[in-house]
């Protein structure tokens, strides 16, 4: 990981929805965050956090309300050329959370996998698109006999490893991985974590890696950012914000992971977690408790944090 070169930066990403209308939703409200070249940035919360609508901004499915989002330091609201357009297609790509919903049932495998080939003109010819399919394949850990089958014959791992082929085909260098594994079987979830981590390290990738359970986050990522109601509520190193989690919310999601011990699973007590705070007047900004740990604070609750994370050190 380059922790000097910023391949990613969202300053006060906004996305609304039914703007103006009494159903008016802030689906992600000021979320601002940084991703390095070549490490992996968790981004957990519970369903209807905005994590997901956060990855489909930056990859531009939907126009954000207002914010920036700049990738490898270019605004990507202002690609406009065709060609320019392409090229930000190519580099970034998106892992789909159902590997049921998101491959074409009429369409070999093939093909699927081949399909950003064709668009970006990457093989020379038959053979050649024939060999780069079935080196993904193998790549991702399937057999290159499996092309020519269609998506109906795969189990669901398998489908998912597909769709992992499809967004290695065009070499990006950015893949935003959006709940890859919520759909999955547990014992094939580490499976495909693990398969994520090796092409990482082979391919020099860079992951904004979105899932709600927050121990698979913290195996496979370097920061971790927390979303509630549509705002980032702490960013910090993986390990630091799964065993010193400084905002309540965090504390209240690592509480609810469960444990492989029968003794600790029988006491174990989930922390409470009150959002009445979220909502009220009080202006609150990220602020540095400790080295690159940040939480959302109001700056009467600095000083809160910051004994906070001293009592970790302590114990």
């Amino acid at each position: 990981m380059d922790t000097t070169k910023k391949i990613l930066e969202v300053k006060h990403l906004k996305q609304y929805f039914n703007v103006g209308k009494k159903d008016e939703v802030h689906a992600v409200d000021d979320v601002s965050f940084d991703i390095y070249e070549g490490e992996t940035f968790g981004l957990v919360g519970e369903s209807g956090s905005g994590k997901t609508t956060t990855g489909r901004a930056i990859i531009r499915l939907q126009d954000p309300t207002s914010g920036n989002v700049n990738f490898e330091g270019r605004d990507i609201a202002s690609i406009k050329k065709r060609s320019d357009i392409m090229e930000f297609r190519r580099e970034m790509q998106m892992i789909f959370q159902d590997p049921y919903a998101s491959l074409n049932p009429r369409m070999k495998i093939k093909d699927i996998i081949a399909e950003g080939i064709d668009i970006h003109h990457l093989a020379k010819n038959k053979q050649d698109r024939s060999e780069q399919v079935e080196e993904l394949l193998e790549t991702v850990g399937l057999n290159k006999d499996h092309s020519s089958r269609y998506p109906n014959e795969f189990s669901g791992g398998q489908r998912q490893r597909i769709g992992i082929a499809r967004a290695l085909a065009v070499q990006p260098k950015f893949i935003i991985a959006d709940e890859p594994i919520s759909a999955l079987d547990v014992s094939i979830q580490a499976q495909v974590v693990n398969l994520m981590k090796k092409l990482q390290e082979e391919k020099g990738l860079t992951y904004l890696f979105i899932a709600h359970d927050l121990s698979m986050v913290k195996y496979i990522s370097d920061r971790i950012g927390v979303m509630h109601y549509g705002k980032m509520l702490e960013i910090g190193p993986a390990e630091e914000v799964y065993n010193h989690p400084l905002h309540a919310y965090t504390a209240s999601l690592v509480s609810a992971v469960p444990e492989p011990d029968p003794e600790f699973e029988r006491n174990r007590r989930q922390v409470p977690y009150d959002a009445a705070r979220e909502f009220d007047d009080k202006e609150r900004r990220m602020v540095e408790i400790t080295p690159n740990h940040f939480v959302k604070a109001a700056d009467d609750e600095i000083e809160e944090y910051r004994q906070r994370a001293e009592a970790y050190k302590i114990k």
